[in-house]
């Protein structure tokens, strides 16, 4: 018997990120890093990238929807990657600029926020 916990697998990591990433709503994005955080794996964003990178496409990962720090794209800019990426946000009603995707603004309404005017 170990003392492993099944989060310290290589599989169970990669599990928590990938649920971490479908968790991830159409319209929105979420960086390498917070995903790592919400994964119960904080600092570990390169591991993020590296399991999406390993995901076979029968996974439908949203993989867009996960930038850098600061809603950056993560592939060159101008990159066949980069653009599929930003339509593929775009499509979804994220604002982007650049090579960035925009954080929506945030509303001071109470009405906004409760009847999403």
């Amino acid at each position: 018997m170990t003392n492993d916990t099944p989060a310290k697998t290589p599989q169970a990591r990669a599990a928590a990120i990938r649920r971490a990433v479908r968790a991830v709503k159409r319209g929105s994005f979420a960086s390498y890093g917070e995903i790592a955080r919400r994964a119960g794996l904080p600092g570990r964003a390169r591991l993020v990238g590296q399991v999406l990178r390993e995901a076979g496409k029968d996974e439908r990962l949203p993989w867009h929807r996960i930038t850098g720090a600061g809603g950056r794209i993560a592939f060159p800019p101008g990159s066949g990657n980069a653009r599929k990426q930003l339509r593929l946000l775009e499509r979804e009603g994220v604002k982007t600029r650049g090579n960035r995707a925009l954080a929506k603004p945030l509303t001071n309404s109470l009405d906004a926020l409760l009847w999403k005017i």
